[in-house]
């Protein structure tokens, strides 16, 4: 996979590139990574490529000419790739997005600054607008980053072990189950003896049980989005069997 970079801050990536996961992989081949900037498309000698907005208002808005210079530049190196503008006004990054881009061979991933860019680069260009939350940071750099990792995490031999992308929180539409190391004992708290048990069988589905109760309480909105399997919907009903006499137990007591 090629992902290029339209980046005022080109340094930042190294974060991604020499660090980590996606470090040891980009240092293996499995992907490539080229930063470009748009100041070296700017039509002045200070290199700005920002102006403040029509109409009014705070802050500056990059323009649209040095962007577009950028994007056509990368296309040049990768035909056919992906572009993706990393927006509060983009469409939510979710797990499936991830999964989808990842098979793709070429991404450009732009990335604002200031107020944002200016709204004819989207008219121009076909242009995926993507949002990593509903709030607001100073530029493009560290949601590209994000999207980024996301992404390589499911590209072959990115990850020591491939099913850990499908194990983890969302790779299957429940959250993640609860994870224990040595030691056996920390500040009075055990392990769970099923997890010390060996039983394969028993740990796959203690696990499953803990992750329909982590989804059920901790994100009800994927919850409800969910059609459960026979097991699953057998898991349930103890959870919420247990959860009934646990109540009880409580109103006992007091």
């Amino acid at each position: 996979m090629y992902i290029q970079a339209i980046t005022l801050f080109p340094e930042m990536f190294a974060a991604l590139t020499e660090y980590g996961v996606t470090g040891r992989a980009l240092k293996q081949g499995l992907w490539r990574f080229d930063a470009l900037n748009p100041r070296r498309f700017a039509d002045n000698k200070l290199g700005y490529i920002d102006d403040r907005p029509f109409g009014g208002g705070p802050g500056m808005i990059m323009q649209a000419p040095p962007l577009q210079a950028a994007l056509d530049a990368a296309r040049q190196q990768a035909e056919n790739a992906v572009t993706i503008y990393l927006s509060p006004q983009g469409k939510p990054l979710t797990h499936d997005m991830t999964v989808a881009l990842a098979q793709q061979e070429n991404l450009i991933v732009l990335c604002g600054r200031y107020e944002g860019i200016d709204e004819r680069l989207f008219a121009r260009n076909a242009i995926q607008e993507i949002c990593i939350g509903d709030f607001v940071v100073s530029g493009g750099e560290l949601p590209a980053m994000m999207l980024i990792d996301a992404v390589l995490r499911h590209r072959p031999q990115v990850l020591g072990d491939e099913r850990s992308a499908q194990e983890d929180s969302f790779g299957n539409g429940l959250l993640d189950c609860p994870h224990y190391t040595r030691p056996v004992e920390f500040c009075g708290l055990g392990v769970p003896e099923v997890l010390l048990s060996g039983n394969h069988a028993a740990i796959a589905q203690w696990r499953l049980k803990q992750s329909l109760q982590r989804t059920r309480t901790r994100r009800p909105d994927l919850w409800e989005r969910r059609s459960l399997t026979p097991q699953e919907s057998r898991l349930l009903q103890e959870i919420l069997s247990e959860q009934q006499d646990n109540s009880i137990s409580e109103q006992e007591k007091t």
